[in-house]
Parts: structure tokens; C-alpha cells; sequence
């Protein structure tokens, strides 16, 4: 991309202060990130992997008022337990008595990855360097790490599928779509028509977990979802209306 938009020059404009930000951001994500993500896949169905990571935006809010001390209002905390209620009933299963039939280690981690996905993207929020370039530099600093993890532990001719499973995930999960997504907030009117289209996204993801890994959705992870979705939603609302009486 960078070769086609002839910004490649950008990179190699990049300072000192650039770059150290750049290997720091690349150990958060992808390398620490994807790491953590797939190991929670691997220990919890992915039904329940999936929904809990998609918590992130929750805790990009959270995360907003503790580092940048930004104001949350009183109906954004009852919009944020609805998501967090969304969270427990689906770890619980529907029930107290079947919460300990998920593997608390991949709970922690699926929950740890969105606080690793929300810090990332908030140490983004404040960056003056242009989005191509910083994912660029932040992916090539994550392959540095991953090679580093991985031919320090390899012990085996990697399998086909790890390999075409990663390029997957560099080419679609975080590589073309993100392009594609910032593409079509260029081209739409009215951003926000554009942006709900990620609430789809769990939605469609539980169905191709369906469809591909043949995986039974619990009805308790559809209703968790649709409160997560539901608390994310109310506090957009009311995070850009103003309070009453407030100038």
C-alpha cells in the first residue's frame, strides 16, 4: 500500500522517538495481542473467546478516564455494567452452577486481550504520524518479535495450516480490511452509518463459528452478546449528548 500511495519515503523519514514508539506499540499489537488472543481460542470455545475480546470498546472507555482523565457520566457507568452483565452471563453459561465449565485462565486472557486492544488503540489516539505508516512500522516491529518467539521455540517443520492461518489473519484480520475500513469512511456522507456496521461483526462472527468450526452457540452467549452490544451502543448515546443543564 505504502508502495502505490509512493509514501514508502515516509518510512524512512521516521525518527528516533518514531520508531521506539513504533517497537513498543508492535509488542502490544500484534505480537502480544495475537498471542494472547489465540491462546484463550485454544483453552475456551471460540463462541466465548470471541464475544469477551469483543469487550474492548468498554474498556477503551475505561481505560480513556483513568490515562486521559476523560469525564464519564453517570448514565455511561449504567451502560457499562449492562455490557460487563453481558460479559458474566456469558462465562456463567445462563447459570451460576456452569461457570466453572470455562477454563478461568482463558477467561482471564480473552478479558486481557481487549485491555491489551484498548490500551494499544489508545496510545494511537495521540499520534501524528500517518496511519499507514504507523501500522506499517508497528507490524514490521511485531514480525521482528513474533520470528524472534518463534525460531528461539521451533522444534518442527511448521504445519501448512499455522502458516496460511497466519497470513490470514496479517492479510484480512488487521492488513486489507483496515484499509477497506478507513476507504469507506472516506467515501460515506455520514461517517457514523459506516461505524455501526462493526456492531454486525460479532453477530457474524458467531455464525461463521457455526458454520466452519461446527460449534453449538449457547443461547447464553447470544443473550451476553446482545447486552455487551447493547451497553457499547448506549454509551456512544450518551457519551455524545450532553447532560442537561451542561453548557
Amino acid at each position: 500500500v505504502l508502495l502505490l500511495q509512493k509514501k514508502i519515503y515516509l518510512v524512512f523519514k521516521s525518527d528516533r522517538k518514531i520508531l521506539l514508539k513504533a517497537a513498543f506499540l508492535g509488542c502490544l499489537n500484534p505480537f502480544l495481542y495475537y498471542l494472547v488472543l489465540f491462546k484463550s481460542y485454544s483453552i475456551l470455545p471460540a463462541q466465548i473467546a470471541q464475544v469477551l475480546n469483543y469487550t474492548w470498546p468498554i474498556v477503551l472507555v475505561i481505560l480513556s478516564a483513568i490515562f486521559l482523565k476523560q469525564k464519564i457520566k453517570k448514565m455511561e457507568y449504567a451502560a457499562i455494567l449492562i455490557s460487563f452483565l453481558g460479559a458474566f452471563v456469558i462465562i456463567s453459561g445462563g447459570s451460576l452452577n456452569t461457570i466453572v465449565n470455562f477454563n478461568s485462565f482463558g477467561l482471564i486472557l480473552a478479558f486481557g486481550s481487549s485491555f491489551i486492544w484498548g490500551f494499544y488503540w489508545l496510545l494511537n489516539l495521540k499520534s501524528k504520524v500517518e496511519v499507514i505508516v504507523q501500522l506499517f512500522l508497528n507490524f514490521l516491529f511485531g514480525l521482528i518479535y513474533i520470528s524472534v518467539l518463534y525460531f528461539s521455540t521451533i522444534s518442527s517443520v511448521p504445519d501448512f495450516r499455522g502458516i496460511f492461518g497466519s497470513a490470514y489473519v496479517g492479510c484480512f484480520e488487521m492488513g486489507f480490511t483496515f484499509i477497506l475500513w478507513l476507504k469507506a469512511i472516506r467515501l460515506s456522507d455520514k461517517t457514523s452509518n459506516v461505524g455501526n456496521l462493526i456492531y454486525l461483526s460479532p453477530f457474524l462472527s458467531l455464525l461463521l463459528i457455526r458454520i466452519f468450526i461446527k460449534e453449538s452457540i449457547y443461547l447464553s452467549t447470544v443473550i451476553g452478546l446482545l447486552l455487551v452490544v447493547l451497553g457499547i451502543l448506549l454509551q456512544r448515546k450518551f457519551s455524545s449528548s450532553k447532560d442537561i443543564g451542561e453548557d
